[in-house]
């Protein structure tokens, strides 16, 4: 979900603000921890920066690229980019769901993967 919600929010902070109201005490409720919460939420929202023009570097890669293939665009360096946001996707919640439920490994220095109400 902060993967979509990132592709028209370009800011984390506010993409956050938006988001976890919502996510954390729906995941708690279940037994997550926050700290295993904003984990994911990290996850959502690093994959989808390479492809979102709201990002704020979105320009500055854009002008990089121009200089080296002058037919470079919006559409062709998201469709460049794609790919790699894909495959980062799959290979972070891979990592994520053996790290956190395979081995049950905290995501931080003495912080819990379940939330105990």
């Amino acid at each position: 979900m902060c993967a979509f919600v990132n592709l028209s929010l370009g800011s984390s902070s506010a993409q956050w603000a938006i988001t976890a109201p919502i996510f954390v005490p729906m995941l708690m409720l279940i037994g997550y921890a926050p700290e295993t919460i904003q984990a994911a939420y990290r996850i959502g929202d690093s994959v989808t920066n390479l492809i979102t023009p709201m990002m704020s570097y979105f320009g500055l890669i854009l002008a990089v690229a121009i200089k080296y293939k002058k037919d470079m665009g919006i559409g062709t360096l998201i469709a460049t980019m794609l790919p790699y946001s894909i495959v980062f996707f799959f290979g972070w919640v891979a990592l994520f769901y053996i790290w956190v439920f395979v081995f049950n490994m905290p995501v931080g220095p003495s912080s819990p993967i379940y939330y105990q109400p």
